[in-house]
């Protein structure tokens, strides 16, 4: 018995070995295999190669150890592409008709592709379905009709998705069950559902079903699944839909994903490179701190393995450039010069139940249509609450600036500017474009940033009924 173990561990095989025929002559003297990373197409990355012989066969093949998924054979100068799922040790042979893709692909040596090819003709039977539905439903003349066509819409879905779930039973632990299980949306109970006091109907209830079991049939320890077009969807979907946008929740889902992923290197790389992006590059005011916190707890940590000390370099440097100016910080102390009499003015001796931050330039056109709508709303509603303005031009000569502000009458704010060249107001306050605008409160705490005209008010209000609230609790 042992003998017979020891001789099937020696038989196992690395790699892959792909015989491919065409049924027609192609135009290529070279034909790639292709994998998938996290996204559909365009985004594909070439791996391997072979030369292909009398313009009709060709044989992919390599000893090393691979990462299974999903990869494509891609010919024809690159403009076509076939679908195959790949595990280490795959040994198979496939027949190309080019002419009827991908139905006419003929699989031999590897089940689970000859089973995906039989899926993909279910699938494209579906999709035609679909088109000759969605067309009846252009030419529907009643609602009735309508209604008709939907319901026989939403069949068609509930039968193709069963076919997935029924593939998963009956193969499970194979390469094609752990991506259907990944795609799977939850299926909301149907309703009615009620809140606890059995009688309100809760009409968040679907919302919070799909939030809680959205990861359920999702193998965070299948490495493979990155070799797949739909993980970056998936996570996009998640954070967009599902995750409140503000900081403290965001950065609390983002661990927890972090944390299931930790077993399965690829996951965990491409989730934490997301991660890093989605907040950096979010818009919604405060979320600069989540990034923060994942180069703090993770690039800093060692856990950008695939880094060279370079590329850490740069997330280390944005990271420690916004922490400064992250919501709930005291702000950065100013000391700059009035425009008028260059004498030096403070902002932390400012003396203002707000104080309104705001780095500017003359030559910026959004600027030109910014500022004047800034200062509109100051005087309309924020002058009157005692908030002040601190005006930074960030460039532009003196005499450019003052005209600046004497053309659109911005003599209330406190206008400087930095003389000497001294005062590292951009690194602090991350000033690299502009119009910037920062609220500080009466303690010079940063409460808002990156904010417009529209949207002051409604941080200050905001802030204003959470010191009420604070202060009842």
């Amino acid at each position: 018995m042992l003998f017979f173990a020891a001789s099937a561990g020696l038989q196992a095989k690395d790699g892959y070995k792909i015989r491919i025929q065409f049924k027609q002559d192609i135009p290529d003297s070279t034909i790639y295999l292709a994998r998938y990373f996290a996204k559909p197409p365009p985004t594909i990355y070439k791996i391997d190669s072979a030369k292909v012989v009398n313009r009709r066969t060709a044989t992919i093949e390599t000893k090393d150890s691979i990462l299974g998924g999903i990869y494509m054979v891609l010919f024809d100068r690159n403009t076509k592409y076939q679908d195959i799922l790949v595990d280490n040790g795959l040994d198979m042979e496939m027949i190309i008709d080019t002419a009827n893709m991908p139905d006419g692909t003929v699989f031999k040596g590897s089940a689970e592709n000859i089973r995906h090819a039989d899926f993909q003709k279910e699938a494209g039977r579906f999709g035609r379905n679909v088109q000759e539905l969605n067309k009846q439903m252009s030419e529907a003349k009643t609602a009735a009709d309508s209604q008709a066509i939907t319901g026989k819409l939403k069949k068609l879905d509930s039968d193709f998705k069963q076919v997935r779930r029924d593939y998963a039973k009956k193969y499970p632990n194979t390469l094609l069950s752990s991506i259907f299980n990944a795609i799977a949306e939850p299926e909301v109970p149907e309703g009615p559902h009620y809140l606890e006091d059995g009688k309100t109907i809760d009409s968040f209830y679907s919302f919070n079903y799909t939030k809680k079991h959205y990861w359920d049939k999702f193998d965070f320890k299948d490495n493979r699944l990155i070799i797949a077009p739909f993980y970056e969807r998936k996570l996009s979907t998640y954070f967009n839909n599902y995750v409140l946008p503000t900081p403290d929740t965001v950065i609390a889902e983002a661990d927890i994903l972090l944390a299931k992923t930790r077993d399965a290197k690829e996951l965990f790389k491409y989730t934490l490179h997301w991660l890093a992006g989605y907040t950096e590059r979010n818009k919604l005011m405060g979320m600069d701190e989540a990034f923060v916190h994942l180069v703090e707890k993770y690039y800093m940590k060692g856990d950008a393995y695939w880094l060279d000390s370079a590329g850490l370099a740069k997330y280390i440097d944005r990271a420690q450039k916004i922490k400064p100016n992250v919501l709930g910080n005291t702000a950065p102390e100013l000391v700059l010069q009035d425009v008028w009499n260059l004498q030096d003015v403070s902002l932390q001796q400012f003396q203002a139940p707000y104080t309104l931050v705001v780095f500017w330039s003359p030559d910026c056109g959004h600027c030109q249509k910014e500022i004047p709508m800034i200062d509109s709303v100051y005087n309309a509603e924020l002058k009157q609450k005692g908030v002040k303005v601190f005006s930074v031009p960030t460039e532009g000569e003196l005499t450019k600036i003052q005209e600046f502000i004497e053309k659109h009458g911005l003599k209330d704010w406190t206008n400087v500017v930095d003389a000497h060249n001294n005062s590292k107001y951009k690194s602090l306050y991350d000033v690299y474009s502009t119009p910037k605008v920062f609220l500080l409160d009466d303690q010079k705490k940063i409460i808002g940033k990156l904010l417009d005209h529209a949207n002051i008010g409604q941080v200050m209000k905001y802030n204003e009924e959470k010191k009420k609230k604070d202060s009842k609790s």
